[in-house]
């Protein structure tokens, strides 16, 4: 290993740790903020006895509060918040677009089919998430065929693809809003569009865990090779990279967490094309200390929006209006400073 490129690894290392510590720092202050406040001291003992099953003097609420309400919700927006920023990070560096984010292959879309189906059948809140999963994986299965179908394997026909299947899926979905009750099913599917954490339980995140936490693994190990296809096509398969293989495993792996994260939360917009962006400025476009700060950042900012929609006012807002309401002027900003390269 050369000394410049001991000397990366080091400085990605330390500023990711730094970040790590931040998160940390960011969850015990929302697990403690809210209507009823709960003081750090108070909070790390009771994490503290629940995590080594010692007994405490705490107050029963506090610990139903903090263990029951707002420790899923809050490693729920942390693990959404990242792997919507890990997606976006991967999808921008294999297709060589700083535009593509992780809905681009039509995965929101599927699953804001498969959510509004179930809604329609008045199925349970596990079953809403299974058929959002398993709508967002059908979208993207669909938009991977139709280049095969035509015979091509470039970039553009599966961008173009992508955009063919959010748009057959948003007319569906509008025919389905079009037919719901419009005192029940309706509000609850336009809620679900726009996201909440309000209705996540520790049993939801154990059940997207164990598949988003591997494709999340194999991405972050992938990082070197995502480094290749990101020079172009030509470039890495003249550098011996197998493009087909590792594009689609690195789309299936994307697609895994994206599809997760939205079967939890319903759709959030803007982090996964916003913090790529932001994690490119201070650390630079090596995925391999990039793709870790963006999970760390994008945690840190979803943990912090959401808190936010849970305080801002008397009723809970939908977190996708507080993620475009900051996303939008701070993606202008970061168009604005980068628009020599852009060019």
């Amino acid at each position: 290993m050369t000394s410049r490129r001991k000397k990366a690894v080091s400085r990605y290392g330390m500023m990711n740790t730094v970040f790590f510590l931040l998160l940390l720092f960011c969850v015990l202050g929302c697990l403690c903020i809210g209507k009823y406040t709960i003081s750090p001291g108070e909070c790390l003992h009771i994490l503290a006895g629940k995590l080594f099953h010692l007994q405490g003097d705490w107050q029963a609420m506090d610990e139903k509060l903090l263990m029951g309400v707002r420790f899923p919700r809050v490693m729920a927006a942390v693990l959404v918040g990242a792997a919507l920023s890990l997606s976006g990070a991967v999808y921008q560096g294999i297709f060589k677009n700083p535009l593509v984010s992780p809905d681009f292959l039509g995965v929101s879309s599927g699953a804001c089919i498969g959510a509004a189906m179930a809604i329609l059948l008045s199925c349970s809140a596990g079953w809403i998430q299974l058929f959002a999963f398993a709508g967002g994986i059908g979208a993207v299965a669909l938009t991977v065929l139709i280049p095969k179908a035509m015979r091509s394997d470039s970039n553009i026909m599966l961008v173009l693809s992508g955009i063919i299947v959010s748009g057959a899926m948003s007319s569906i979905l509008g025919f389905i809003k079009y037919i719901a009750d419009p005192q029940t099913q309706l509000a609850a599917i336009t809620y679900w569009q726009l996201g909440s954490f309000a209705y996540v339980d520790a049993q939801a995140l154990l059940g997207i865990l164990p598949l988003s936490g591997i494709a999340a693994a194999v991405l972050l190990a992938m990082s070197w090779w995502i480094n290749i296809l990101s020079l172009g096509e030509q470039e890495a398969r003249s550098l011996g990279a197998n493009v087909g293989l590792l594009r689609g495993l690195c789309i299936v792996c994307a697609t895994i967490l994206t599809a997760g994260a939205v079967c939890i939360s319903g759709t959030i917009g803007w982090i996964g094309l916003v913090i790529p962006h932001f994690g490119r400025m201070l650390i630079g476009s090596d995925n391999r200390g990039l793709l870790p700060t963006v999970c760390f950042i994008g945690g840190m900012f979803l943990l912090i929006v959401d808190t936010t929609t849970r305080i801002i006012g008397p009723a809970e807002m939908p977190i996708s209006i507080l993620t475009g309401i900051i996303g939008a002027p701070f993606y202008a900003w970061l168009l604005y400073r980068q628009r020599m390269n852009l060019r």
